[in-house]
């Protein structure tokens, strides 16, 4: 069976496990589930995701370099060890003027909990 997360109870080292690929975002999966997902992303220099809008709030870690992050048209650079919220329903870009390594993390569940 082939499973989209990574070995449970198995040590590893997150900056790591993922590779920068020259003019390449790549996008792996730790864990994946209905209620929410944790990913590791690097993105080359120059590349970018751009005006995306999600449903949920993402909270965003930069593990290594330095990425710029416009949230509704504010920018802001983060830095090795820095995070931010993306807010639900916000318009966002991720950019790369410099390659960088981040963790994303969505949780999809308790929306309608929280007041």
């Amino acid at each position: 069976m082939i499973s989209a997360e990574f070995e449970k109870s198995k040590e590893f080292t997150i900056v790591e496990i993922i590779e920068y690929v020259p003019n390449s975002v790549v996008i792996k999966t730790i864990i994946k589930k209905t209620t929410g997902n944790v990913s590791a992303i690097s993105f080359d220099s120059g590349e970018k995701l751009t005006d995306r809008m999600s449903p949920f709030d993402n909270f965003i870690q930069i593990i290594d370099g330095r990425a710029e992050i416009v949230i509704d048209e504010t920018s802001r650079q983060l830095e090795t060890g820095q995070s931010i919220i993306i807010p639900a329903h916000s318009f966002n870009t991720i950019k790369a003027n410099v390659r960088f390594k981040m963790i994303s993390t969505i949780i999809k569940s308790g929306y309608d909990e929280v007041s």
